[in-house]
């Protein structure tokens, strides 16, 4: 797919499932960064904050000395945080007795593991306003967190049971659900298309 072949995607590659999101940018055609260093956060157009494990990924972030790096990176370019990476986007946590440190980038408060732990984990169809069109996503909620509060500024896209699951603020896009598990690019492509090719325009 050439639309997406001018851009350099980064991957958080701390922790967590890094590998999907890699693979899903290579089906579309862009070019994938795994990211471990401030270093690598140069000449990117975007990156993904994966799924994973909350608390172990806010460690790493200031064992590497990447939190502030990523927040500057926000200020200007696109970040999209899915399951774990919507935790780190958060303003604030409610049940954070793990003590993560969240980046605080989105005006949002959430609930780790709101739907439940690992072992009710779940697939579901959710349908999304993407385009402004309805889409129909496969979404996996796995120790997926809760939205607890929404900002002014937030807009939500899709939700699963009245509750927010799909949402954007400015270049910020959070999901409580996983996307990336099979090869339905479709929500990738909206990222890639809604946010990052505007900002490298």
């Amino acid at each position: 797919m050439r639309t997406f072949d001018s851009l350099s995607v980064g991957v958080l590659a701390l922790q967590g499932d890094y590998e999907r999101h890699q693979h899903q940018l290579g089906l579309v055609g862009a070019r994938s960064t795994p990211v471990r260093q401030t270093g690598h956060l140069n000449d990117l157009d975007a990156i993904i904050i994966p799924g994973g494990e909350s608390t172990t990924m806010s460690i790493l972030l200031d064992r590497f000395s990447m939190r502030t790096p990523l927040r500057q990176f926000a200020a200007s370019r696109p970040v999209w945080g899915t399951c774990a990476g919507m935790i780190m986007l958060a303003i604030n946590i409610q049940d954070n007795l793990s003590g993560v440190t969240p980046l605080q980038l989105m005006d949002i408060d959430v609930v780790r593991n709101g739907y439940g732990r690992q072992v009710y984990s779940f697939d579901e169809q959710i349908i999304a306003r993407l385009d402004e069109e309805q889409v129909t996503l496969r979404a996996a909620f796995i120790r997926a967190p809760k939205i607890a509060r929404l900002g002014p500024e937030v807009i939500t896209l899709a939700k699963f049971e009245n509750s927010p699951v799909l949402l954007r603020q400015d270049m910020l896009m959070a999901s409580s659900f996983h996307t990336e598990l099979d090869d339905d690019t479709r929500l990738l492509e909206f990222f890639l298309r809604s946010f990052a090719l505007k900002g490298s325009a």
